[in-house]
Formats: C-alpha cells, structure tokens, sequence
C-alpha cells in the first residue's frame, strides 16, 4: 500500500461545506510565506517557504492547493479519473486557504533564525504539511518545504529558459518488472541530494550571492542575507519524506539532527544504517507502523542514546498531514484521514515533541524544553518506542 493512502472522494461529496480549518502557528511570531524556485532545469529546487514575519493589516493568505493541476495529480495517485476527481477536488479544497501572511515582510533576526529542510511523504507536495511547518516558523524557524522532482510528488514543475514555460512532472508507480525497493531507493538518494542542495542554496544567500527567484513576482531571497544560523540546520520529514531526512543526515554534515515523521524505512539499504550517528526523532502513529519498520528504528536508537521513538496514540498516517483537517460532509469519504484522537492535539504533540528535540539538539534558546518529556513518551496520547514492542517488556 503506498505510504500516503489519499482520500477516497466519491460523487455524493458534492455540495456541503467543505474547508481547510488549519491550526495557526501558536508561537510568538506572525508567519510570513512565499514560493521559491531556483534554476530553469529539474536539477533546480523549488519549495514553499514559512517565516517570522513582521504583522500586516489585510494579508492575503495562499491557497493550500496552488493550481488547478495538484487536483489532477491528487486525483492519479489516488486511482481515480482525473476527468472527474480533479474537478470535484477542485471544488472541495480550491477555495482553501493557509493562515500565513502570503509574501509578508521578513523579521529580521541579527542572531539569525534556526534552519529546517522539510520533506514531502509520497503522493503530496509542498503545502501538504502547511499546519507543522507553520508552527514550526511561529516558534523562530526559517522552514523550507521542499517539492520533490523525483517523480514521488502527486504532480510538481519547473520553469524553462525559454519564456517562463512550464514543464510538469507526474507522479510515477513503481515500473512493472522493476523491484519496488531500487526504484524507492533511488528515489530517496535524489530526495536527500535535493535536501543537500537546499542547504547550499541558503549558504549562498548567506554569502551574499544574488539568487533569482524564477517565479513571477517571486519573494527576493536576499532579505534572508544576514538572518539565518547555518550552525543550526535540521532536516525533517513525513513518511517518504522522514526515510528522505535520515538518509540526508548521512550525507550533509551540515544537518545536526532529524526529526522523522512516521518514517517508510522501506527504500533505505542497510549497509546505511551505521553511518546513522546523528541523532533523530522518530514520532510514529499508532496505525502505520510494521515490526520491521521499527526494527530499523530501535538499530539507530540503540547506537545513538539521542535518538528517541515515540508513538501517539489514537493517530493514523495521515494525523502528521493537513488532511485530517478537512471539515464538511467530504470527511465521511475521508475516515481514513482521522485517527480517533483530535487532529489539533496531535499536531499539538508532533510540532512540540519536534521542538524539544531542536531545541536540544541545535541549541536553541527558547522555552521549548518545557516538552521535553515528550521526548520520552511520557504524556497524554503518547508513548515511549511502539506499540508492539511494549507488549515484550
């Protein structure tokens, strides 16, 4: 089963209320964000950007899903006939918006903000996990999400020389006669490189060499020059994406730690797993995981007394996404999307749980120690390692 089962939509999810309640960032700072792509070729970056920003009267707010093609994406890799599915997505979500100040002004910070490199689950692209890295931003993180050209993203895009045309890139299944984990594995080192190459891109902002946002009217990366602590750069990811922000931990010495969302250990190969010796924060749902999965998990964690498993209970895969904030008569095609714990208090868990663990490990002064008995599964709707490994004790 693929990693980011997507909503099964049926017809009769026509009419009704349908919108994207997003939990605004709790943090002290306003949230600014802004599309950024970088290069006229698939080896460019391209991601969306949240970031302390100076309050504004009237800001607009993005829409949560950009263009009309992500409902044709969306509506591929969930199986269905984009004929008939995109517009119907189109109509539920397209009107959806984030409640970030779209393009607002960057705060400056003279001691520079920590960096966080985010990572896409398979089948989803750079605003599905608007609610985390929005909360993350408000806390004092510079956080860029990634939107992966590796053909795991429900749909993405880069923009030519040649006038500003589009290419778009669609997601792809497994080929038929290849084996699933060379295909992932492949994947997932392309994945890492695109985290690799995003730390770069802020290295050369930092420098202060010009870099042209290609996008029409695109956020000027320069303001970010003197903003940014690249001493305390973390990398962090969603299913596909928390395998990504491991293997990424391995290859960028850059990233001083990883906090993995219910992470699809599948793609990485073994002899991988001792290179491992960063710390990593792996915070699994209760319905996901395999006892293989976890395995892997527990060899990291039992070289690196850093690297903590938690699980929060009442939690399905898709808790870590925006999804299960979808309100109106679409969630009674969208059960999958909830686990039986409130979608607000399990993203209250994941983003603090993920804050302790920064705090710790970039060195971060805040308050954000004040979660850290999260980080041994100790609270309500949490627990430490995984479930079927409690029942052995």
């Amino acid at each position: 089963a693929d990693p980011l089962p997507l909503p099964r939509l049926c017809c009769s999810d026509m009419g009704g209320e349908q919108s994207l309640a997003l939990p605004p960032g709790k943090g002290p700072h306003c949230v600014g964000c802004a599309d950024v792509m970088v290069g006229h070729t698939k080896q460019g970056l391209f991601f969306r950007l949240f970031y302390p920003c100076l309050p504004q009267d009237g800001a607009e707010r993005p829409l949560w899903i950009p263009r009309y093609e992500y409902c044709s994406g969306l509506a591929d890799f969930s199986g269905h006939s984009r004929r008939w599915c995109a517009p119907l997505l189109s109509i539920a979500l397209g009107s959806c918006r984030v409640p970030v100040s779209w393009k607002g002004p960057f705060k400056p910070c003279s001691s520079g903000y920590p960096l966080v490199i985010f990572s896409h689950g398979l089948g989803a692209f750079r605003t599905v996990y608007s609610s985390v890295c929005m909360e993350v931003a408000s806390w004092g993180f510079v956080v860029a999400a990634l939107e992966h050209r590796d053909r795991s993203a429900a749909v993405t895009y880069f923009c030519t020389a040649e006038a500003g045309q589009e290419q778009w890139i669609r997601y792809q299944s497994v080929p038929q006669g290849q084996k699933e984990f060379y295909f992932r594995n492949n994947q997932a080192h392309q994945r890492a490189a695109e985290c690799t190459r995003a730390l770069q891109l802020f290295r050369d902002i930092s420098s202060g060499k010009f870099i042209l946002n290609v996008l029409p009217q695109g956020f000027n990366l320069s303001v970010l020059k003197d903003s940014i602590d690249l001493g305390k750069v973390a990398v962090m990811g969603h299913s596909f994406g928390g395998v990504t922000a491991v293997l990424a931990l391995v290859k960028e010495p850059g990233f001083r730690c990883a906090v993995a969302l219910d992470a699809w250990m599948f793609p990485l190969e073994n002899v991988l797993y001792p290179e491992v010796v960063k710390p990593v924060l792996f915070i699994n749902t209760e319905k996901f995981q395999t006892p293989e999965s976890v395995a892997k998990m527990k060899r990291l964690s039992s070289r690196n007394s850093q690297t903590k498993i938690i699980t929060i209970l009442g939690s399905v895969h898709q808790s870590q996404t925006d999804f299960p904030f979808l309100t109106g008569k679409l969630i009674n095609c969208v059960l999958r999307a909830r686990g039986t714990l409130d979608p607000y208090k399990c993203m209250d868990i994941t983003s603090r749980g993920a804050l302790a663990f920064l705090q710790r490990h970039l060195d971060v002064r805040e308050e954000f120690a004040q979660w850290d008995s999260l980080l041994e599964g100790i609270g309500d709707s949490v627990v430490p390692e995984a479930l079927f490994c409690l029942s052995k004790l």
